[in-house]
């Protein structure tokens, strides 16, 4: 007889649940079991490790920089220590009203609205995402004491020991030693910066950027043990290796210079800039443009009046060095080199004569002498020494359809780079028949070449665009005997016991044959122009006692009032050193860069000019 389920013996059914769920609970242990194993067993060491790894907290500590010096070993940047209000964005309360609750106290303890506190986030994200965030340097000890002793209150926020770059002289060689930042992401990316992480800080200007490999230290570690709730245990200081300083930096900046040079700029109140520099090895004693900034304030939160004044003022500009990043004519203090074309091409000799009337005329168009002089039969000695400008222009007429003015321009370093180790440098230009035309057939520019594109250039003007530190290397190579030398701040890496680790050098970049018959008579012409009654800068020059050669500027820029510019070699005849100044709409070459030249070279020499009459001749005392 068949029997349904129904009909079976309560038991049967309920022996088949028990061995069913048994099955079940045995697989289940077996599977635990191999987990447990392969756990202990074969993942052991890995989780072993980690185990310890949350025990215990890693600390990068930060190498300072090192310091960079004047030639003379006074200090031009160190370092102090500023205490930095930290945040560590993934240990903040993950809930949002308790990280903005955290973040008010946080920003009121360093008086920051939270609207700026989340703007620095903000922005510090941007740079270098998941990085810590600097809130506030140079936080009061009463905020240090009181974060520490409510540290729980504040999680995520810490306040750490930083090295921040410091200026003992303020201002003092501020586009030269330019400043630092931190890494950008771009940045970590490139070769240079291998091994860098967010936060980190590198050079971003001036020598701070070129030499930055050198003075970037190399940071230490400080592993420490913790409790359970991330507290350092006592004696829980496991390994700890010192962050290695960056070397030093010697400059070639000669600090008599660079003070003289930055005062006479900042006393005259204009836009302008200056160089001096060693014409045999291209040694820069002192480099500076004005108006000027302070690479301090670099190091805390700019105001937004400060973002305005140094980087959202185009006329002011104070971050631009307009000694190597400018773009100017140069007025008459180009004529030497349109007299080297014209005498190294066989256009004239030292003795060949030009009759100056006045002015010359070029089709409708009349070019004149400044101040409406007539100078009548003039060689090159005196032409340079009145600075005739008519003899000029008849020199680039005769040049016009050749490339002499061009070929000589280029020779002596006009609008080309120059191997400066500064960042930055523009190259200028020289105009010339081959760029005007093309921008003629392009439809760029209302005519093409002529005459008169030429006669300007001989006498600084037209399209010309250069800056000190080309004219600086020009007139070096003038005094020289032709040596193009390559310009440099930089000149020797230290450790910090003051060893030499390295020397900076550089090679010319050419040599330049210069006939020595023209060489003299162009410097003859430069000293009589700068020392002898009736030159354009004796009445400046005439009562210093370093014989000198030199010759005045003054530019017309569209827009602008006249720009004073002035160059000189010293001593004179045999120059060691060049200097170059440039002062926007300062009138007249002898009017205000001739005496600010003055200041640079009194310093240099400790010399010290007598008082001379307009005309050059010394005033009795």
């Amino acid at each position: 007889m068949f029997l349904g389920p129904q009909d079976r013996p309560r038991g049967s059914r309920l022996s088949l649940r028990i061995a069913v769920v048994g099955g079940v609970a045995v697989a289940l242990f077996a599977i635990l079991a191999f987990r447990l194993w392969n756990l202990q067993v074969l993942d052991g060491g890995k989780y072993l490790a980690e185990a310890q790894n949350n025990r215990t907290r890693e600390y990068k500590v930060v190498a300072p920089r090192g310091d960079i010096l004047a030639r003379n070993g006074e200090v031009l940047v160190d370092n102090r220590t500023s205490l930095a209000l930290v945040l560590t964005m993934d240990k903040l309360p993950a809930d949002p009203a308790k990280q903005k609750a955290e973040l008010t106290e946080v920003g009121e303890l360093v008086h920051m609205s939270p609207k700026k506190v989340r703007r620095t986030i903000r922005e510090q994200e941007e740079v270098a995402a998941g990085a810590p965030i600097t809130l506030r340097r140079d936080i009061g000890s009463d905020v240090v004491f009181y974060i520490e002793e409510n540290q729980r209150r504040f999680p995520g926020v810490t306040v750490q020991r930083v090295f921040v770059r410091a200026y003992p002289d303020g201002t003092r060689a501020a586009h030269v030693v330019g400043t630092v930042g931190e890494v950008s992401e771009e940045e970590l990316e490139a070769p240079p910066y291998k091994g860098l992480e967010p936060g980190d800080e590198v050079g971003k200007g001036g020598v701070e950027y070129t030499y930055d490999k050198y003075l970037r230290g190399q940071p230490g570690l400080t592993r420490i043990q913790v409790n359970a709730l991330g507290e350092p245990t006592p004696g829980g200081q496991l390994v700890s290796t010192p962050p290695k300083p960056g070397d030093n930096l010697v400059l070639s900046i000669n600090p008599a210079v660079q003070a003289a040079g930055e005062a006479a700029l900042s006393e005259r109140g204009l836009p302008g800039a200056f160089i001096t520099m060693n014409i045999h090895d291209g040694q820069i004693l002192g480099l500076g443009s004005n108006p000027t900034y302070e690479p301090a304030v670099f190091t805390r939160p700019m105001t937004q009046s400060q973002v305005n004044e140094l980087i959202r003022d185009p006329v002011a500009a104070p971050l631009s060095d307009r000694a190597t990043e400018s773009a100017y004519p140069t007025g008459s203090a180009y004529k030497i080199i349109t007299a080297l074309a014209a005498l190294e091409n066989g256009v004239i000799t030292p003795s060949s004569s030009i009759f100056d009337n006045g002015s010359i005329e070029l089709g409708r168009q009349k070019f004149k002498n400044a101040g409406g002089a007539s100078y009548g039969p003039l060689t090159l000695v005196p032409a340079l020494k009145v600075s005739s400008d008519v003899f000029f222009y008849e020199l680039g007429l005769r040049m016009w359809d050749k490339n002499y003015l061009q070929d000589w321009s280029h020779k002596l370093g006009i609008g080309d780079p120059t191997g400066l180790d500064l960042p930055g440098e523009t190259e200028g230009l020289v105009p010339s028949k081959k760029w005007r035309d093309e921008l003629f057939a392009k439809g760029e520019t209302e005519r093409p070449w002529s005459a008169g594109d030429n006669v300007q250039l001989a006498t600084g003007q037209g399209d010309l665009q250069t800056n000190p530190l080309q004219m600086a290397i020009a007139y070096a190579a003038l005094g020289n005997d032709g040596t193009i030398v390559t310009p440099h701040v930089g000149m020797e890496i230290q450790d910090a016991a003051g060893r030499a680790l390295k020397e900076f050098a550089p090679k010319p970049r050419r040599h330049v044959k210069i006939d020595p018959v023209s060489r003299q008579a162009i410097l003859e012409g430069l000293h009589e122009a700068a020392q002898v009654s009736g030159g354009t800068a004796a009445g400046v020059f005439g009562g210093f006692p370093i014989p000198v050669a030199g010759k005045t500027g003054t530019a017309e820029r569209p827009g602008h009032a006249d720009q004073s510019w002035f160059a000189v070699l010293a001593p004179y005849p045999d120059p060691r050193i060049v200097t170059i100044v440039t002062i926007e709409e300062g009138g007249f070459g002898a009017e205000s860069a001739a005496p600010a030249a003055l200041q640079i070279l009194e310093a240099y020499f400790k010399k010290h000019a007598s008082e001379v009459s307009s005309s050059g001749s010394a005033v009795a005392e």
